[in-house]
């Protein structure tokens, strides 16, 4: 309930990543803002530029997959993009993408 799976993906430069949510309470899906290699784009559900953005965004309940809805993402920059649940971080719900 509190974990992507899986929690690390490769994928190739140019590949659409879709997070679904299959089921349980709303989670966020945010890019660390550091971890986001040269060049790439800031990413997060709701559209966010930033992760202060996402965050006080969350805050003020945007930004939410709920159950049943997905997020998607088109990686455009190699290296590697780390991200989490704004509400489950703490709980360990964290990610990672490997773009080659």
């Amino acid at each position: 309930a509190v974990a992507f799976d899986p929690a690390e993906l490769t994928v190739s430069k140019g590949d659409t990543v879709a997070w679904k949510h299959t089921a349980g309470e709303a989670h966020s899906v945010t890019a660390y803002q550091d971890a986001i290699p040269d060049g790439g784009a800031y990413w997060a559900a709701g559209g966010f530029d930033s992760e202060a953005a996402a965050t006080s965004g969350w805050e003020d309940g945007q930004g939410a997959v709920q159950s049943g809805e997905s997020f998607v993402h088109t990686f455009e920059t190699t290296g590697t993009h780390e991200y989490y649940c704004i509400p489950h971080e703490a709980a360990g719900m964290t990610g990672k993408v490997v773009v080659e």
